[in-house]
């Protein structure tokens, strides 16, 4: 991961353990620059406990795995990002932990392999779960999460939740009391409230939610320059309701030939490698940082009326790691200004990295935004399009 790095410490609270514990966080994920107060305090009320078997879904830099992996008898980490899992796994390497950590989009794919991890040999059944959802987690992400992982419980397992009111306590609260058994309050600290449920019996915990799930697949059929694309977009997607002003710029003012090569990064639920796919006999790669993005993009794919003599693979991975070893003749993306700017930098070096020396990159941003800083690996920047709020800009090698 080459990007800006940074550590965190705390002093151990176990006997027989490391005596302090460090973290390494990065841009790009979830309060990279301190330990949220919702993961100190799962790690807290499990301490004095036994975990048994313990499940920290959306695991972020592996905070509560690591801490608990002395005293619980085994520790299963998963997250939906690839940068944040790949902290998970090397925070624990490094405080000794042993933990296992599994990428993927649903918790429901567990111990089967979701095409993104290997099958997990600590469970299910799990008997403790502890989740702290992080403040930009869509309340019925959160709620479908949690109820997923009760089904992984095994009956009489524990799940305890990290949230606070403004980030969806209440409802997480109601979803435990529908699905579980004995809802109370364990500690508050800091405005961030610690609850626990408990669950009786095997009954399926979704088809006590009104029998259907809390998060289903968004269909969206825009039309590009007569192009009908058919794409599958879901909750906390970027653009998750429509097709962005940004991105149909992009694409109207992308021309891919027959033969090409192109890599659509940061690819969200897939419109840009869509839309070539769509328009050219070409090769296209699709990946993004988020396992739940990819695994839409895949269906848009599947939906979409590709041209025939179209290849398409996506792969789920931070910047381009997981295309490192590839060259491309074109590069198209949105990149993610949110994430900041070590990823950003990231990005752009890594775009660098796998172009062909004739290759190009075409990536839209916000007029207002300036993106030079990142481009320094470019022989040369251009202008080629511009929108009421957004421009397309082509760099190459």
């Amino acid at each position: 991961m080459a990007t800006r790095l940074r550590t965190l410490a705390l002093e151990a609270r176990t006997e027989g353990g490391p005596d302090r514990f460090e973290f390494t966080t990065a841009d790009g994920v979830c309060s990279a620059d301190a330990i949220r107060t919702a993961e100190l305090l799962l790690a807290e009320v499990l301490w004095d406990r036994d975990p048994g078997n313990l499940l920290v879904p959306e695991a972020n830099y592996g905070v509560v795995g690591t801490l608990l992996a002395d005293v619980a008898a085994s520790v299963t980490m998963t997250e939906s990002s690839a940068r944040a899992t790949e902290l998970c796994r090397r925070n624990a390497r490094e405080n000794g932990a042993d933990a296992h950590v599994a990428l993927l989009a649903e918790l429901d794919s567990l111990g089967s392999g979701d095409g993104a991890t290997e099958p997990d040999p600590n469970g299910p059944p799990f008997d403790v779960v502890a989740y702290a959802p992080k403040p930009y987690t869509p309340i019925a992400v959160g709620r479908q999460r949690i109820a997923d992982a009760f089904g992984l419980l095994a009956p009489g397992g524990t799940c305890i939740v990290a949230a606070e009111p403004t980030t969806g306590l209440d409802r997480y609260r109601e979803t435990l009391e529908v699905i579980g058994n004995c809802v109370g309050t364990v500690c508050e600290r800091d405005g961030v409230a610690v609850i626990e449920a408990r669950r009786q019996g095997a009954a399926d915990p979704v088809e006590a939610l009104d029998r259907r799930p809390l998060v289903e697949p968004r269909p969206l059929t825009p039309t590009v320059d007569g192009v009908d694309l058919e794409l599958v977009s879901g909750p906390g997607l970027f653009a998750a309701g429509g097709l962005d002003h940004g991105t149909r710029l992009l694409l109207e003012t992308l021309d891919v030939a027959d033969g090409d090569r192109l890599l659509d990064v940061c690819c969200g639920y897939g419109p840009i490698g869509a839309f070539a796919a769509a328009t050219a006999d070409c090769s296209v790669v699709l990946t993004d940082d988020d396992r739940v993005a990819t695994q839409c993009a895949e269906c848009s794919l599947q939906r979409t009326d590709l041209a025939a003599g179209s290849e398409t693979t996506v792969v789920t991975g931070n910047c381009t790691e997981a295309v490192a070893d590839r060259t491309f003749d074109l590069v198209a993306t949105n990149p993610p200004t949110h994430a900041g700017s070590g990823v950003l930098s990231e990005l752009f070096a890594g775009i660098r990295d796998v172009l062909a020396p004739d290759g190009a990159c075409l990536f839209v941003r916000h007029e207002a935004l300036d993106l030079s800083g990142h481009l320094r690996g470019f022989d040369s920047v251009e202008t080629v399009a511009a929108g009421e709020e957004h421009v397309v800009r082509r760099a190459t090698p």
